[in-house]
């Protein structure tokens, strides 16, 4: 094989999923305190939401620019070039902390890709370029299938609490006061790389019908999609979800994901989001 593909944790792949196509995976991490933790490797989404129950909101790293250059020089023993997914630049320096290792290790050529999103829309994109690597493809040409997936990809998501974003710098002090004085369930959507509401809506059944419902304009075209539907500690609702989106779009393929450490530290528990792109 050539081509390695590396996606970083905020993608949620499961770990199975990373197994079978060879996918390997950098870190970010949540700080309790003193105590830093690896999602995915040292603190499970599940542990993670006790946590935040018992301890204060924790805060967010990304990974160390030595570890990309550790990654890469370890892949260079077997591979002539790295893909590396990441998720939004617009939220995260991880991605450019990608770019600047790939500048400092000279024994493998690596291709960043910002998926200007993130959560398991962003794996999609580390999944597919790792089938195609599997297949012999050659980096350019897998990184010109991801740009043509990009023009298909969507990503829309609802909070039960703007505070965990508005703290985060993820949305605006203003926007944060007046969704909550008014009890409203905005839709949330990335534009431009960042974080920023999309409709406001008054309730979260009204809000994940109207997510739902333009999964629909897009599936009308009777071509093929994969969804998947992303929760932070619901995972009761995500699969009634789930369930009924399946009965409606029958020329979709649906799948569960969940809003890990990193990204749950700044929606909160209890939000849900719905992605997808053409397969």
């Amino acid at each position: 094989m050539k081509t390695a593909v590396v996606v970083d944790s905020t993608a949620y792949i499961p770990k199975e999923i990373r197994d079978k196509w060879n996918i390997h995976m950098i870190p970010l991490n949540v700080i309790f305190g003193d105590e830093a933790f690896r999602e995915e490797i040292d603190v499970t989404a599940a542990e993670f939401y006790q946590l935040v129950k018992e301890n204060e909101l924790p805060t967010t790293s990304q990974p160390a620019i030595g570890q990309f250059v550790e990654l890469f020089e370890r892949l260079s023993k077997d591979y002539e070039s790295v893909i590396c997914v990441h998720l939004s630049s617009g939220i995260s320096g991880t991605y450019a902390g990608a770019v600047t290792a790939s500048k400092m290790v000279e024994t493998i050529h690596v291709f960043p890709f910002d998926s200007e999103l993130s959560c398991m829309p962003q794996g999609f994109y580390a999944v597919e370029a790792a089938k195609m690597a599997l297949n012999g493809e050659g980096a350019d040409t897998i990184m010109l299938r991801l740009e043509e997936l990009k023009k298909t990809a969507r990503a829309y998501f609802m909070v039960d609490d703007l505070s965990h974003l508005q703290r985060g710098g993820r949305l605006s002090s203003a926007q944060a006061i007046i969704g909550s004085l008014l009890q409203v369930k905005p839709l949330l959507h990335f534009e431009n790389k960042v974080i920023v509401p999309f409709e406001k809506i008054r309730t979260r059944k009204k809000a994940m019908k109207r997510i739902a419902d333009l999964l629909g304009e897009d599936a009308a075209s009777g071509e093929n999609y994969q969804a998947v539907i992303i929760h932070a500690n619901r995972e009761e609702e995500a699969l009634e979800w789930k369930s009924n989106l399946a009965v409606l779009y029958s020329n979709v393929e649906f799948s569960i994901s969940y809003f890990g450490p990193v990204i749950g530290t700044h929606l909160g528990e209890g939000a849900m989001g719905l992605g997808w792109m053409k397969r």
